[in-house]
């Protein structure tokens, strides 16, 4: 079985701006099916296409399954299965051994400045970077399958 931990916080955009953070990639995401218990998702980057299937998340801990795609079966999913895009570029900064994910999102939801550690287990200590902010790990809001029915421009 596939687990994910992952915490998720508001980012500091001052602060993040100061960064010297590299060139992210667009990421395009839809989902085929919503529901509280489980999600599925396809996903297409700059390259590389994904489904992935998601349990219900307790605390910071979930099943998770994904499964790399042909980039055009991924366009093709979002285009006739898929509902309620979501459209970030994600940026990748290494800290204290581990990868932090920023998600820059753009479209409906931009704004919103999100950043994820994934963890080995739930209490892990980790090096926190300067621009992060309050934890959002247990808001659903910040789910991104949430942010795909209910946009943060929708939000103010």
């Amino acid at each position: 079985m596939g687990l994910e931990i992952e915490r998720k916080f508001l980012v500091d955009r001052e602060k993040w701006n100061q960064e010297d953070k590299g060139k992210g990639c667009l990421y395009k995401q839809g989902y085929i099916l919503t529901d509280p218990e489980k999600t599925i998702r396809v996903r297409l980057t700059d390259t590389d296409g994904y489904l992935t299937i998601k349990g219900i998340t307790q605390g910071s801990v979930r099943q998770e399954f994904e499964y790399l795609i042909p980039p055009e079966e991924a366009m093709e999913l979002l285009h006739n299965f898929a509902s309620n895009l979501v459209e970030k570029v994600r940026y990748k900064v290494q800290l204290g051994g581990k990868t932090w994910e920023v998600d820059e999102f753009i479209g409906a939801n931009e704004g919103l400045l999100v950043a994820e550690i994934e963890l080995v287990y739930e209490n892990e200590p980790f090096e926190q970077p300067v621009w992060l902010g309050k934890e959002v790990t247990n808001d659903s809001r910040y789910y991104n399958s949430n942010l795909a029915q209910h946009p943060f421009s929708s939000w103010r």
